[in-house]
């Protein structure tokens, strides 16, 4: 049951709170805040003064909304514009990526019996920057970020989109280079990049790159150079099923939507 203020403590509160102490003052707002009856009560005894001032503030306000000129809507700082996107420490990634692609192709193209490192590295060229696009350790506005209504799962795919928008062109140039099929060298680093983002929303972006990372150079690129052949899931007809991973994670991605919402100790 509610216990109600009397009246003579709501007719000292609306005179100004002459002669209340502050644990009085707060427990009443506190009240009023819930309670229309003791807001009606409040409103029957206030002043007159208190009542015509009241009147002249909501005048002026009125005024002021339907006479004044329509609020002009701050152009957005490049900086919160760039945030969204990338951030500056994914710059020295990027060339260290296009740098490796460089040499694996020049290898290449001194030694072309020795298997393609271009199609070798392709399915985890991205990743790297990946990683970085959404790491606490590389953003020092990460926190803050993470913590807004823009940030989660479209963050990640918009910081994700740049860099691939950096690798995919020099893995086209690098695989048109050397005779590869071109989706035989995109699809498969799509493919590992919507794994990325579907598993990192369970373990972190940047643990789920490096997972992936590893078991692909310790499966496929070191038995690869070490046998000198190149394995069946990168042959020609491979393409059709990396298609179907890439369609199957980039689903199973958006639908774990909600994992990239809270902030994560994990990235």
């Amino acid at each position: 049951m509610t216990t109600h203020p009397n009246l003579a403590v709501i007719s000292r509160y609306a005179e100004g709170g002459s002669g209340l102490d502050d644990a009085t003052v707060w427990s009443l707002e506190v009240h009023l805040e819930g309670c229309a009856d003791c807001r009606s009560r409040l409103a029957g005894t206030a002043t007159d003064d208190t009542l015509a001032l009241l009147d002249r503030v909501a005048a002026g306000l009125q005024e002021g909304i339907t006479a004044g000129p329509a609020p002009v809507r701050a152009p957005r700082p490049w900086s919160a514009v760039h945030r969204r996107w990338l951030v500056w420490a994914l710059l020295p990634w990027l060339t260290m990526t296009v740098a490796v692609l460089a040499c694996a192709f020049l290898l290449a193209e001194i030694n072309p019996q020795v298997p393609s490192l271009v199609l070798l590295l392709a399915p985890v060229a991205p990743l790297p920057g990946v990683a970085v696009a959404w790491s606490r350790r590389a953003d020092p506005a990460w926190e803050l970020i993470a913590g807004t209504p823009a940030a989660g799962i479209a963050m990640l795919l918009r910081r994700t989109l740049s860099v691939l928008g950096v690798v995919v062109p020099a893995l086209a140039l690098a695989g048109a280079g050397t005779g590869l099929s071109l989706a035989l060298v995109l699809l498969p680093s799509l493919a590992f990049t919507a794994a990325t983002v579907a598993l990192g929303s369970v373990v972190g972006v940047r643990r789920a790159a490096l997972g992936l990372g590893v078991a692909w150079a310790s499966a496929v690129v070191v038995p690869s150079v070490l046998t000198m052949h190149v394995p069946l899931v990168l042959h020609s007809g491979s393409v059709p099923a990396w298609a179907l991973a890439t369609v199957a994670l980039g689903a199973f991605a958006a639908s774990r939507a909600d994992g990239f919402r809270r902030l994560s100790s994990h990235n």
